[in-house]
């Protein structure tokens, strides 16, 4: 037969190198590069993700520090800071006329009787009674201020807790939180360069609710259990080395104030408890 004529042989592929099928090789690249590809991503997801670690405490995150024994420094409104001003001195106070009428029946004899002598050393007046405070943290969630006037104790507490049923006493439940100075990151004071280390500069701001009613002054000036206390702590030093830090108070009272009550009060630091001298209250 001539070879222009004859059968075409069927096509046989010559055998891949090593006897390996090419299919095979070509699976083995892809699985090959899968792996890798893989392995890549998943360090570039470590490296990326954002690290999951818990919030700093209150007392780590705190900006300033307010530790400490301090002093009152009674610069302004002397006659009603320091002594009992006379019955129905209630100059400068946004009182309402059930209030003055409150204030003109004040009598200290039946607050001591009836077992009220604490009334102006409640949580609206407390930090405008001249005296001592000694700061201290309770826990990493709870700052502590002592008052030797009164020897009244409050608790600042930057938990979420609901508050506990009925009243707080003279000092009411306090809701604590910093307020930091500057612009701050997503992710709180921890987040970015420096995790970890507190910002420098701040402001505290305590809101107090539900408290026994008291007295805004000595002599009978009145706040209601439904009043609201919002406080403002800020700290700052002279240039001679002292500390100081002032309390912005705002007493708000749907019951016996026609508008806020707002008072400033300074304290300087003391280098010690020596002059710590706790006295009960008085209502005279």
């Amino acid at each position: 037969m001539s070879p222009l004529t004859s059968v075409a042989q069927p096509f046989r592929a010559a055998p891949a190198p090593f006897g390996r099928p090419e299919g095979l090789r070509h699976r083995i690249a892809i699985s090959a590069i899968s792996a890798v590809s893989a392995v890549a991503f998943s360090a570039f997801s470590a490296f990326s993700a954002p690290s999951e670690q818990p919030p700093p405490s209150a007392r780590a995150a705190a900006p300033i520090d307010l530790t400490g024994y301090w002093v009152s420094v009674v610069t302004e409104d002397w006659r009603y800071r320091m002594m009992t001003p006379r019955k129905g001195d209630y100059a400068s106070v946004p009182l309402n006329a059930a209030a003055r009428k409150a204030a003109d029946q004040w009598d200290p004899a039946q607050d001591a009787a009836s077992g009220n002598a604490c009334r102006s050393y409640g949580v609206g007046n407390i930090m405008r009674v001249a005296g001592r405070v000694h700061i201290t943290w309770q826990d990493e969630e709870t700052l502590k201020i002592e008052s030797d006037a009164g020897t009244q104790t409050r608790m600042l507490r930057f938990t979420e807790a609901p508050p506990p049923p009925g009243d707080g006493g003279w000092q009411g439940f306090s809701v604590a939180r910093w307020q930091l100075a500057g612009p701050q990151r997503r992710g709180g004071p921890a987040a970015g360069r420096g995790r970890g280390a507190p910002p420098k500069g701040g402001t505290l701001k305590v809101v107090t609710t539900r408290m026994k009613a008291g007295y805004l002054r000595k002599n009978g000036v009145p706040y209601s259990g439904k009043a609201t206390v919002t406080e403002y702590f800020d700290r700052h030093s002279e240039p001679n080395g002292d500390q100081w830090f002032t309390v912005t108070t705002v007493v708000e009272d749907p019951t016996y104030l026609d508008d806020a009550f707002i008072t400033s009060s300074s304290f300087k630091k003391e280098p010690d408890g020596a002059k710590w001298h706790p006295t009960a209250c008085r209502a005279d």
